[in-house]
């Protein structure tokens, strides 16, 4: 009887109740687990240490890392299950828990990065990114696209190549301006530039295929109320696709850039787009900089 109100008085901080109810559902490293529950690791490693002296964790020594698993009987996960209701960061742990797992199985994630690293150093005649972004888009069907925060409107210029149409908004008049009056010069005539705020889109509800934000996301006062705006101008069957800063602790760029917000994590971005209403979330860190300041770029999508 002692070592069950041992193990209830462990499991009654919160704490301990998260990483157990991890534990049951995943082995687990202490930095995934920091990942997750975003706590420090001598915190986290306490907790281990206190769990597995009352038995109810393992750990699993790999090289110089040690996975952590559930050895709690089922009847104690039973009642932790019932208690986790009162935790409200049980449920957040879940998402989280899904997006750590997706990370250690992306093994072509990791190769990709470290081909794009290499990519352009040594010289193969017709080889640019310009061309292969060509290429993709040529793949593309054709569709309504709105390019949100579009800025001088390059993107918008070479999806207009494949687009039905491009709709690019911006809040500055003077990129609005350039942006139409190069699309003039160039003939391209699918291309519309409206003055517009990434919270107020000046575009009809339910008129577009594709809601574009590239590195723009992150100057909005609201980004949800941004996301929110996105939905509402999608046809049903609709996309979105954000590519934006991984969060990052450079300062400076809120005066170097005018950024609002120092980026946002996969799982921030990913709770943003299902909070807007999209489906089939997905988010990836797709390119890492090789030189300081370190800036990753996060893609996510949703289907409306």
């Amino acid at each position: 009887m002692a070592s069950i109100l041992k193990s209830l008085r462990l499991a009654a901080d919160p704490n301990r109740l998260r990483l157990l109810l991890l534990l049951e559902q995943e082995e687990l490293s202490v930095a995934e687990l920091q990942e997750i529950l975003s706590k420090g690791q001598s915190r986290i490693s306490t907790h281990l240490a206190q769990l597995k002296q009352a038995g109810l964790v393992d750990d699993r020594r790999t090289g110089k890392n040690a996975f952590y698993r559930l050895k709690a009987p089922a009847e104690l996960m039973e009642l932790l299950r019932k208690a986790a209701a009162e935790v409200p960061e049980a449920v957040e742990d879940r998402q989280a828990l899904r997006l750590t797992l997706r990370k250690r199985q992306d093994k072509m994630r990791r190769y990709f990065d470290e081909l794009a690293g290499k990519f352009g150093r040594q010289y193969v005649p017709g080889r640019s990114w310009k061309g292969i972004a060509e290429a993709l888009i040529r793949l593309m069907p054709p569709m309504i696209i709105a390019d949100l925060g579009a800025g001088d409107g390059t993107i918008s210029q070479l999806m207009a190549e494949r687009a039905k149409r491009v709709i690019a908004i911006d809040n500055s008049e003077k990129m609005v301006e350039f942006g139409g009056e190069l699309a003039k010069k160039h003939g391209i005539s699918n291309l519309e530039y409206r003055l517009g705020d990434l919270e107020d889109v000046p575009i009809r509800t339910g008129t577009v295929d594709l809601a574009f934000l590239s590195q723009a996301l992150h100057h909005a006062r609201h980004p949800e109320r941004a996301l929110g705006e996105a939905w509402r101008i999608l046809k049903p069957g609709g996309r979105i696709a954000i590519l934006d800063l991984n969060r990052h602790n450079f300062e400076e760029a809120r005066e170097m850039y005018a950024d609002l917000w120092l980026g946002f994590t996969e799982l921030e971005m990913e709770r943003m787009i299902k909070g807007a209403g999209f489906k089939n979330a997905e988010t990836a860190v797709v390119y890492r900089e090789t030189e300081a300041p370190y800036f990753e770029t996060v893609l996510g999508t949703g289907d409306k």
